[in-house]
């Protein structure tokens, strides 16, 4: 299993950038080949300062070893091997009325003694963060999401959707990253699903990216925005960070066991700004975002 979604991503991370430049038209990713001492490494993709995208990472990652004390912690155990592989991105567009997008899809081992597996799982989903308010592209976004879901289990989309929402929630300050998507964790093999079952619908998830994010990029690239437009990304962008580095379960662990930084904080936005006790006027378009980040809708039943 782990052999063949290691090669399903670094396939996937072909397709999404070689579609991404082409989208973008301007620049290129840069190739980072990197080593991790303890076992693995990754091939980190980057591009920056394009038409389209100011910032933005596609990233591969296949690392093991032993366990770091803190997920010895977390599973409760005192010594053990694992595997852990997965594809992370996330798009920064120049352009505030496109979405910043995040998406994430892993696999993990852990071994005992003899080098058994004792337990494996899938994880992964993928979000939209928009700074304008396009119903119709949140729409789009969530419609993609549950048809991919749909094909596999009729519960998956309203379960993966909640459980997104409910993971992205900036609870300092009472509200959502997003406008959501799919977020699923520990995915298991149970009674009703086999790890080929799980591999399926992963995989279906991530090969749906594409068509959930770039069309709303085609729509919306060509709208001309002022310098207002632009710091209201950026004072949002913050958010984004705060997220990132206070919530986000992925960034912390990387950051407590010794991860390459490089790709950790690949995530954060170019710039940023932090304006104090900052509130969008009422009645205009921002505080029409505020109030959908604030109480999460359904966007396809």
């Amino acid at each position: 299993m782990k052999d063949l979604f290691l090669n399903y991503i670094h396939q996937l991370q072909d397709t999404i950038t070689s579609t991404l430049e082409k989208v973008d038209g301007k620049t290129t990713f840069e190739e980072d080949l990197w080593k991790r001492p303890e076992g693995g490494g990754g091939r980190t993709r980057v591009i920056e300062n394009g038409a389209i995208f100011e910032k933005g990472g596609v990233n591969i990652s296949a690392v093991h070893g032993e366990l770091p004390e803190a997920l010895r912690k977390n599973f409760n155990v005192e010594q053990g091997d694992f595997f852990a592989c997965g594809l992370s991105l996330v798009l920064h567009p120049k352009n505030p009325f496109i979405p910043t997008v995040h998406a994430n899809w892993r696999y993990f081992e852990m071994y005992d003694k003899e080098g058994n597996v004792v337990t494996q799982w899938f994880g992964g989903g993928q979000d939209l963060t928009p700074y304008y308010l396009f119903e119709e592209d949140a729409t789009h976004f969530h419609t993609v999401c549950k048809t991919a879901c749909d094909k596999h289990h009729p519960e998956f989309y309203p379960t993966h959707k909640k459980t997104c929402d409910n993971y992205f929630w900036n609870s300092h300050r009472d509200e959502a990253r997003g406008v959501g998507g799919l977020f699923f964790d520990y995915l298991k093999e149970t009674d009703e699903f086999s790890m080929q079952d799980r591999f399926d619908f992963v995989t279906e998830v991530g090969n749906s990216f594409l068509e959930s994010y770039v069309p709303i990029v085609e729509r919306r690239k060509n709208i001309e925005y002022t310098q207002n437009h632009k710091d209201w990304q950026e004072v949002r962008r913050g958010r984004y960070v705060e997220f990132n580095l206070v919530h986000d379960r992925g960034t912390l662990f990387g950051l407590k066991t010794n991860g390459r930084i490089e790709s950790i904080l690949m995530s954060l936005p170019p710039t940023v700004q932090w304006k104090y006790n900052h509130h969008p006027e009422i009645g205009s378009e921002e505080a029409k975002l505020i109030e959908v980040l604030m109480n999460p809708k359904d966007w396809v039943l």
